[in-house]
């Protein structure tokens, strides 16, 4: 008889994070994905700056914090050194698609063996809700009370879209937590993504959208809702690079 249960390599700590918050339960499909391939004793993480800084509570794993924005050059740096580790980082938007862009971007171009797994809320959540790289056009946050003004900030950054483009990743999908249906997807996602530092195959990352129900001032079920009417028209899911295979799926 199969029960539902913790994955292995998870604490019974409590997390920290708002109600409605999804990194819950994108920590666990980490947790299920290290546990399924049997990774736990060679697998590190990189926690970040952001909402998530407090990962290494919820992993029985070695783990490690990064810089602001440098957790591809921390992991970078753990892999080439152990190169039989699996090392991961774990970033919010702000963290990777703003301080952290330089390292994210030449960490794919490099083609570095390691996996990230990218948590875009579309807004700054630790420091109060201010306006991300990621928020939306018109998006109404703590520095955008208007909206945010595509004429006066610039467009959002499509993380996926940009890296698809350099020849160095080997996989690079976009995926959200906020249904069964795209849970499963992710859990399939984030999988593959280790699958491939464990063959050799190269960088691969994962985005993942992520509800903020507190910063977007929204109930927990409206801001899944809104990850599908928002978020996900702007973002769309799919594989955006595959070395083994051709387009999006």
């Amino acid at each position: 008889m199969t029960m539902f249960r913790k994955p292995r390599v998870m604490t019974a700590t409590q997390t920290h994070y708002c109600p409605g918050c999804t990194h819950g339960i994108i920590h666990r499909l980490v947790g299920e994905a290290i546990d399924t391939l049997g990774i736990e004793g060679r697998s590190v993480g990189v926690a970040p700056v952001g909402c998530s800084v407090l990962a290494y509570n919820y992993f029985n794993l070695d783990m490690t914090i990064a810089a602001h924005g440098r957790a591809p050059a921390v992991a970078t740096g753990l892999k080439r050194a152990n190169p039989d580790s699996i090392v991961f980082t774990y970033q919010g938007d702000g963290d990777l698609a703003s301080i952290g862009m330089a390292e994210a971007v030449h960490a794919a171009a490099r083609g570095e063996n390691i996996t990230i797994i990218f948590v875009n809320n579309a807004v700054y959540g630790m420091t109060g809700g201010q306006m991300a790289p990621t928020s939306l056009p018109g998006q109404i946050t703590q520095t955008s009370p208007s909206g945010r003004d595509s004429a006066l900030c610039g467009f959002p950054v499509k993380v996926c879209e940009m890296l698809a483009q350099l020849d160095g990743p080997a996989y690079i999908a976009r995926v959200a937590a906020n249904s069964p249906k795209n849970v499963l997807a992710a859990k399939k996602a984030i999988e593959r993504a280790f699958r491939n530092q464990i063959e050799g195959k190269g960088f691969s990352l994962v985005e993942v959208l992520s509800s903020c129900p507190t910063n977007w001032g929204m109930s927990p079920k409206d801001a899944l809702g809104w990850i599908d009417s928002a978020m996900i028209p702007y973002y769309p899911l799919g594989v955006y690079k595959d070395t083994s295979r051709k387009g999006i799926e």
